[in-house]
C-alpha cells in the first residue's frame, strides 16, 4: 500500500515530517476520504535531503517542470514561496495515479512547536507522525477553503469528546 510504504520510507530516511491534511483528518478520527498525502518538514538542508532520498526511493517525481533536488535548495524554494506564491512542493508517483504527496513550505505555524505537540498513530507496524488536533485545526483555519471549516467543525467535536 503507498501509504504505509511512503512513511516507512521517511522512517527509514529518517525524514522529520508532519502528516497534515485529509489523513491527519482521518487518523484523528474524521471519515474523510482523500487520495493525496499532505506533510510538513523540518526545513533544513540534512532534512531536505533525506526527503528527496525517500522521493527517490518511491520513484516519486516533481509535479512542476522541476528536478528533484530542487526541493533540497532551501534558498529557491523561499523564492518560489515569495514570488509565486508556492506553498507546496506536490511529488507524484508514477505507479498510483492520482495520489499526490504535497510537501507544505513554510506553514503558519512553525514546525517544531507542532513536532513537539504532535501525536504518533502506528499503522501496519508504522509509525506516523501526525500534527495534533489543535494545530490541524489552526492549519485549516488559514486556509479557508469549505472542506476545512467542514474539517474544523468535525475536528472540533471529536476534541470535545
Amino acid at each position: 500500500m503507498f501509504y504505509v510504504d511512503l512513511f516507512s520510507a521517511l522512517a527509514r530516511q529518517k525524514v522529520d515530517y508532519l502528516l497534515i491534511g485529509g489523513l491527519a483528518v482521518s487518523l484523528h478520527g474524521v471519515e474523510r476520504a482523500t487520495m493525496d498525502v499532505d506533510i510538513t518538514v523540518a526545513m533544513n538542508p540534512d532534512n531536505l535531503a533525506a526527503l528527496i532520498d525517500a522521493a527517490k526511493e518511491l520513484k516519486l517525481s516533481p509535479v512542476l517542470p522541476v528536478s528533484l533536488e530542487s526541493l533540497g535548495d532551501l534558498e529557491l524554494l523561499r523564492q518560489w514561496h515569495a514570488e509565486r506564491h508556492l506553498e507546496a512542493f506536490a511529488l507524484r508517483s508514477a505507479d498510483f495515479a492520482g495520489v499526490t504527496v504535497d510537501v507544505l513550505l513554510f506553514p503558519p505555524i512553525g514546525f517544531s512547536g507542532m513536532a513537539s505537540r504532535a501525536d504518533v498513530f502506528k499503522v501496519a507496524n508504522t509509525d506516523i507522525q501526525v500534527v495534533s488536533i489543535d494545530d490541524l485545526i489552526a492549519l485549516k483555519q488559514a486556509v479557508g477553503r469549505p472542506i476545512d471549516l467542514i474539517d474544523i467543525e468535525h475536528l472540533q467535536r471529536i476534541k470535545a469528546q
